[in-house]
């Protein structure tokens, strides 16, 4: 029972004296738990990325926009060899040019993850919201 009746006696209805908390604690418990669980989850930083569709698509972008990233860390923007700076330079300039701008960036496969995503934020700190990761077709 959730509580015990004082009195003692049959038939009488007496005030509840004590109410037993066991129950209540095991669903704070449990939430507590559920709650530590789903916060990693929120917590968590990341990029969004609209990646290119298989089979069919919306289309493709007039004129995207290409960064490529080589197997020596070199970054080479629309053919020309750039730095950091440089980089960042030509993406405010192409989003200034156009809002709506695509990013494709390609990198070597020997290319460190962090690198690419390097590269993600910076194209997303000038202002770029469509990205797309180039990768060969039939790769397995």
């Amino acid at each position: 029972m959730a509580g015990t009746l004082g009195g003692g006696g049959r038939g009488r209805q007496g005030a509840i004296t004590g109410i037993n908390v066991t129950p209540l604690v095991d669903v704070v418990l449990v939430l507590l738990i559920i709650l530590m669980v789903s916060s990693t989850y929120i917590v968590a930083q990341t990029l969004k990325v609209q990646l290119p569709k298989a089979g069919t698509s919306d289309g493709t972008a007039d004129k995207p926009f290409t960064v490529s990233i080589l197997k020596t860390g070199k970054i080479v923007c629309n053919d020309d060899e750039v730095d950091e700076d440089g980089l960042k330079a030509q993406l405010k300039a192409q989003v200034a040019a156009n809002p709506d701008t695509n990013l494709v960036v390609s990198a070597d496969q020997d290319t460190p993850h962090g690198s690419v995503v390097h590269v993600l934020d910076l194209a997303k700190a000038a202002g770029i919201v469509k990205f797309a990761i180039n990768v060969k077709a039939g790769g397995g």
